[in-house]
């Protein structure tokens, strides 16, 4: 069993901290929130003041950050210098490629083997370790890591080289939106006709229509019990983090000179929803938006 440093122990982090002791390994972890250290705590997991006190004497390091400068800010700023080289790094966060591959450059230059491993799931999968990890980095780095990644999710993808896993997130988080935006217009437009959306429902999850963000996730209360719509929208998957999550995908566009021009108008959408003070909400709820601009 490792000795694991978990940096970043919020409303995913904790959850998947939670599984790692499940299943014997040793946590010790760091937040800038008291309140999720001592959710941890409660679980069984040790507690540290610092990152760099966290990861002293660890064999593995995992983060699960808010952004691309959060994880820089932890890697960069003096996280190795408290590890001996050769231990493993693995980033959970979602962040931009570009800053991925700048801390996996300095991690290989240190002598530590780092994988990128963003997850999709949402807190439900973070809580029953179902989560998809899309994993990034060499392939001994990746073999190490996969043991650990499968005691906190169902799903683990070797997309590449450092970065890529990154990349794939980006990818699959622009489809959802994109995908939940149309749905709700999709049942807006059903309401606006005088079409049951139970019906509607019945029609496109078994035809073509048919995609997670109407099946698993629907966006108005009763096809899907247990998707937010049934518990006023509060957040699987927060709209401000739906909002950042596209923001990568319109600048990594941008850098690369993809034409994401059905992206921009969902980030648009997801924008004014947020701005309109719904950005804790889940992000499904963005149907309320567009059922108000319907009206």
């Amino acid at each position: 069993m490792a000795n694991i440093a978990f940096i970043g122990v919020g409303n995913m982090g904790n959850p998947m901290a939670r599984n790692l002791m499940a299943a014997g390994h040793t946590v010790t972890a760091f937040d800038i929130s008291a309140d999720f250290l001592a959710r941890v705590a409660d679980a069984g997991a040790k507690t540290a003041g610092s990152a760099a006190e966290a990861a002293s004497g660890a064999e593995v390091v995992i983060t699960m950050l808010p952004a691309g400068k959060h994880v820089k800010d932890v890697y960069l700023g003096g996280l190795f210098d408290a590890l001996e080289p050769g231990k493993l790094l693995i980033d959970c966060s979602t962040i931009d490629v570009a800053a991925a591959r700048e801390v996996h450059a300095a991690a290989a230059e240190k002598g530590f083997p780092m994988v990128d491993a963003p997850v999709s799931g949402g807190v439900g999968g973070a809580e029953a370790a179902t989560l998809t990890f899309m994993v990034g980095g060499a392939d001994d780095a990746v073999a190490s890591a996969r043991p650990l990644l499968e005691k906190m999710g169902k799903t683990i993808v070797h997309c590449g080289g450092a970065g890529n896993g990154q990349a794939a997130k980006i990818c699959n988080n622009m489809m959802l939106g994109i995908q939940m935006a149309s749905v709700a217009e999709a049942f807006v437009l059903a309401e606006k006709l005088g079409l049951d959306a139970q019906r509607l429902f019945d029609v496109s999850s078994t035809a073509s229509g048919q995609c997670w963000s109407l099946t698993t996730y629907c966006p108005v209360p009763g096809p899907v019990p247990t998707s937010p719509a049934n518990r006023e929208y509060e957040p699987g998957f927060a709209a401000a983090l739906m909002l950042k999550d596209m923001g990568l995908a319109l600048a990594a566009a941008k850098d690369t000179g993809a034409d994401v021009s059905v992206a921009e108008k969902a980030a648009s959408l997801y924008q004014d929803y947020s701005d309109a003070g719904q950005a804790g909400k889940d992000f499904s709820g963005i149907i309320n938006l567009i059922r108000d601009r319907a009206d």
